[in-house]
C-alpha cells in the first residue's frame, strides 16, 4: 500500500487563472468572489504562515489546513453554479505554467499558496471570458524566494503521478521523504489526477539534478495513457528568471521515466 505524509508547500509569486474544463458553466464577474489574497498592500513580517498540510486519503482536492493564514492562500468561490454531484476541474496557471485545479461542486476552490515579497497577481477567468483580478503588494523584503521550483501535473483524472526529485548531494525528495536535509521540499501528493505536485528549494545545491516521473497506477484497474508535464523554474521573480517545459507521454502504470536532466550553476 502506499504510505503517504503530509508535507510542505514553498512556491513562487503568482498568476493564477482557472477555468472549468469539465461540466462547465457560463461564470459573470460578478460571480467570482475572493476571499483572499485581497487588492491593495500589505506586509506579512511576522505572520505565522502555514505552509504544511493535513492530507486525508484518498485526497480529492488539495487540502486546505483549519487554521491557515489568509496571507499564505489563494480561496474563492465561482457563485450561481447550476449544481451538480462531484468535482469539476479548472485550469490553475502560475506564471504562465497552466496546471489542472479541482472546484468543488459548490463552485469553491482553496490552496495554501507562498506568495513572495513584492508585486503579486491572482486572475480567475471563467470559460466565457469574464474574469476577475486581484493585485496586492507584499512589502516584506525579507521573505526566502525559492530558487528552484519544479512542478509535475498531467492530463487525465483518476490517475497518480508521482513526482521524483534527485539532487547533486543524491538527497531523494518524493512522496515518501518530502522534506530532505538539503532543504529542498515536496508538497502535497495528489492521488487522484490532474495535480499538480510541486518541489521547492530556496538555496538549492550546485551540480547536477535529475527529474523522475512514476506512474504510480490508475482507479478501476485502468491504466489509461497520461501526458505528464514538468515544468521547471529557476530564480523566481529576478530578471533572471528562466522556464521551461517538458511533455512526457506516460503509457501504463509503474513506468518510471527520467524526465529532465538539468544543473545549477
Amino acid at each position: 500500500m502506499k504510505r503517504k505524509t503530509t508535507g510542505s508547500i514553498n512556491a513562487g509569486r503568482g498568476l493564477l487563472v482557472l477555468a472549468c474544463l469539465h461540466g462547465a458553466w457560463a461564470a459573470q464577474a460578478s460571480d467570482i468572489e475572493f476571499g483572499a489574497p485581497l487588492n491593495g498592500w500589505r506586509n506579512t513580517s511576522g505572520d505565522n504562515e502555514r505552509y504544511t498540510q493535513d492530507v486525508h486519503y484518498p485526497a480529492v482536492s488539495v487540502a486546505t489546513p483549519e487554521g491557515q493564514s489568509k496571507l499564505a492562500l489563494i480561496e474563492g468561490q465561482i457563485r450561481n453554479a447550476p449544481k451538480k454531484k462531484g468535482n469539476t476541474v479548472g485550469t490553475l496557471a502560475v506564471d504562465g505554467t497552466p496546471l489542472p485545479q479541482r472546484i468543488d461542486e459548490d463552485g469553491k476552490f482553496s490552496r495554501p499558496y507562498a506568495f513572495p515579497a513584492g508585486s503579486n497577481g491572482v486572475e480567475l477567468r471563467a470559460p466565457d471570458g469574464s474574469r476577475r483580478r486581484v493585485q496586492f503588494y507584499d512589502a516584506y523584503s525579507g521573505k526566502t524566494q525559492p530558487k528552484l521550483r519544479v512542478v509535475l501535473a498531467w492530463d487525465t483524472d483518476g490517475t497518480d503521478l508521482d513526482l521524483h526529485v534527485v539532487s547533486p548531494d543524491g538527497a531523494h525528495a518524493w512522496y515518501g521523504e518530502r522534506v530532505v536535509p538539503n532543504g529542498g521540499a515536496l508538497d502535497v501528493d495528489v492521488t487522484t489526477g490532474y495535480g499538480p505536485e510541486i518541489y521547492s528549494s530556496a538555496a538549492p545545491l550546485k551540480g547536477t539534478y535529475l527529474v523522475f516521473v512514476n506512474y504510480y497506477g490508475s482507479g478501476g484497474g485502468r491504466s489509461d495513457m497520461t501526458v505528464a508535464q514538468v515544468t521547471i523554474i529557476t530564480n523566481e521573480n529576478t530578471p533572471n528568471e528562466k522556464s521551461e517545459t517538458v511533455r512526457v507521454p506516460m503509457r501504463k502504470a509503474g513506468e518510471l521515466t527520467l524526465v529532465k536532466t538539468f544543473a545549477m550553476p
